[in-house]
């Protein structure tokens, strides 16, 4: 009879090795992952609900802000499972290098708390909007979504950028899924890193088309991990003997 397991953390510390885990903890572990990272793209739409609040007359403008709320909510969600993907892989990351793994979750964590920052920054302004502050309250709503910008560069460009890495790493090493997979997350970090740096030193606009095609790799990573691991897991949990 096989043994109940209170979590994926527990059954996984009794393991040693990824063949000496129960296929049951392997899979969910698998499937869990995959469903975080497909998650964290649903903040997409942010892009362009955002574009109101970059507007100069913002404030001074009449119109609803449940758009900017929504968006709001889409980032915290995104946040959160930011975090769960982190989490959810340890247990089985760390049998590979405890190190990078748990280096993965506190990176993971650092890009979650910029975007709630980012957050409460655009929430503020709509705040200011819900006041009626008038015109003289511009350039502190322009300070504050020149704030949202400035710390999204940072968390959603530049951290996705060390979270890539650490986890192709890690996946490459330990051959989870396919190789070509891991590598496509390796090398998408480095364009992210080069493009964050040139945003920064001003050669390129943070809008620019070069800035969204530096993140291309690195989405295209994620969202196939995400598929993934959802549809087939990993790729050695044929070998795990159940217990």
């Amino acid at each position: 009879m096989k043994p109940n397991y209170i979590s994926n953390q527990v059954a996984s510390d009794k393991y040693a090795s990824f063949e000496q885990m129960p296929m049951s903890t392997f899979r969910k572990t698998s499937l869990v992952a995959g469903i975080f990272y497909l998650i964290t793209f649903v903040s997409i739409p942010t892009i362009s609900i955002y574009s109101s609040v970059h507007e100069q007359n913002y404030l001074l403008n009449g119109g609803p802000d449940t758009a900017t709320i929504i968006g709001g909510i889409l980032e915290i969600i995104v946040a959160l499972a930011s975090i769960g993907s982190a989490v959810a892989l340890y247990p089985v990351l760390k049998k590979q290098n405890e190190g990078f793994a748990l280096g993965l979750v506190a990176s993971r964590i650092l890009e979650a708390s910029t975007m709630f920052v980012g957050v409460a920054f655009i929430l503020s302004v709509v705040t200011l909007k819900r006041a009626g502050a008038g015109a003289d309250s511009l350039v502190v709503s322009h300070a504050l979504v020149a704030l949202y910008d400035r710390i999204f560069l940072l968390g959603q460009s530049f951290m996705p950028a060390i979270n890539d890495l650490l986890l192709g790493i890690l996946l490459y090493q330990s051959r989870l899924v396919p190789r070509t997979l891991s590598l496509i997350g390796i090398i998408g970090a480095v364009p992210l890193i080069v493009g964050y740096f040139a945003v920064m030193f001003g050669f390129i606009g943070q809008h620019d088309a070069l800035s969204g095609l530096a993140a291309l790799l690195v989405a295209l990573f994620e969202f196939s991990l995400g598929i993934y691991l959802v549809v087939k897991g990993f790729s050695n949990s044929a070998s795990i003997k159940s217990a």
